[in-house]
């Protein structure tokens, strides 16, 4: 949407699962924890990288006017604009990804 260079934080299903079983219980995991893959993306490498796992090709960009048409002002904040969120507090607490790479989660998702 828009450019696509916005970021966007995404989590294979199988790892949200697995990081909020051990924060319930690992001692020591406190406070806010994001529950994102390490690896952010772009909306566009999400976009590249779902069409390939489906064999087909990526989606048309949305440009930004047609969104904010369609959308309004929210378009911006919740469209338009990207965090680049990445899982600080559970990397150095030594929470293990199975699925840290879009590809890689997409091939888990949909096979090979």
């Amino acid at each position: 949407m828009g450019s696509g260079r916005q970021y966007m934080p995404w989590i294979h299903r199988i790892d949200w699962i697995e990081m909020i079983r051990w924060i319930v219980l690992t001692p020591g995991v406190t406070g806010p924890i994001n529950a994102t893959a390490p690896e952010p993306v772009t909306n566009r490498q999400f976009a590249r990288a779902l069409g390939r796992a489906l064999g087909r090709p990526s989606a048309i960009p949305a440009p930004g006017f047609a969104l904010r048409a369609i959308v309004g002002e929210m378009a911006t904040p919740l469209l338009l604009e990207g965090q680049r969120v990445v899982p600080a507090k559970a990397q150095k607490l030594n929470f293990h990804f199975r699925y840290p790479e879009i590809n890689q989660a997409f091939r888990g998702i949909f096979g090979e």
